[in-house]
């Protein structure tokens, strides 16, 4: 997967003062990692964005982001503003069926479990450490085929679902599931309705990774894993017709495409 030439943005008279490097794929799914000066008042489409000490921000598209992304960058009082606009992307449709009844929808006497689940999920993905894990090369998680991929419309036994949010790859029970990027667990939980065992790691800034239908999780909230360490093993609980890891990555509450951010195979 092809990254995006950095892009070198500079005013004739502030050159010296003003720079935004911006790395990534500006594409629905895509994450941009940017660096601006240290010094410099970020807010992206007029929100304020932290920056860490060395001026490095985030921001990305979702599945369905069409419009552009604005970015004003402050330094002296004196305001500079770029526009991103994201490519679109066709997404196939990924139809699957033998799933049991109460896993397309489930049975009102699991509203609470559900619930519950979200709100652990919710809790998970809130946190802005200020840590930089995120600035790390992502590697793949798994080794395995991979057999679903992110943004795809989903039918299930019949019936038209949300699209699917992460990437899946598919390797027999047991395989091991290993940190892309260095990060602090947020979430290690077994026995989730639909994601059975399911891992959160937060990796600085808001961003975080997900990892689910897990047969065995091996690490604990609150641990810092490294880049390569082991964390759990490939299952098939929860909502799953097979074994695979469904694996995820989130900026905030904006779903991206895991494909996008790690090497070909």
């Amino acid at each position: 997967m092809k990254l995006l030439i950095i892009l070198l943005l500079s005013h004739s008279v502030f050159a010296e003062d003003y720079f935004l490097n911006l790395k990534g794929i500006p594409t629905q799914g895509g994450l941009i990692i940017a660096q601006t000066a240290p010094s410099a008042l970020v807010t992206v489409n007029g929100k304020k964005t932290l920056t860490n000490k060395d001026g490095y921000f985030m921001f990305g598209f979702g599945r369905f982001d069409d419009k552009p992304v604005n970015l004003a960058i402050t330094i002296d009082n004196i305001t500079y503003k770029s526009s991103i606009s994201p490519t679109l992307r066709k997404f196939p449709t990924e139809v699957i069926n033998g799933l049991p009844k109460n896993k397309v929808n489930p049975p009102a006497k699991v509203y609470a479990q559900i619930k519950a689940d979200n709100i652990l999920v919710a809790k998970a993905r809130s946190y802005v450490d200020k840590r930089d894990d995120f600035l790390q090369k992502f590697i793949w998680p798994a080794d395995g085929r991979v057999s679903g991929v992110y943004g795809s419309r989903r039918i299930l036994n019949g019936q038209a679902k949300r699209p699917h949010y992460g990437m899946d790859i598919a390797n027999k029970v047991g395989t091991k599931v290993v940190a892309p990027i260095a990060g602090t667990v947020r979430l290690a939980q077994t026995g989730m309705y639909y994601t059975g065992g399911t891992i959160i790691i937060d990796h600085g800034y808001g961003l975080t990774t997900t990892f689910m239908h897990l047969s065995q999780v091996n690490v604990e909230v609150g641990t810092h894993v490294s880049q390569g360490e082991k964390i759990g093993e490939i299952g098939m609980t929860g909502r799953a017709t097979g074994p695979h890891l469904d694996w995820r990555i989130n900026l905030g509450k904006t779903r991206l495409d895991p494909q996008l951010v790690i090497p070909p195979k």
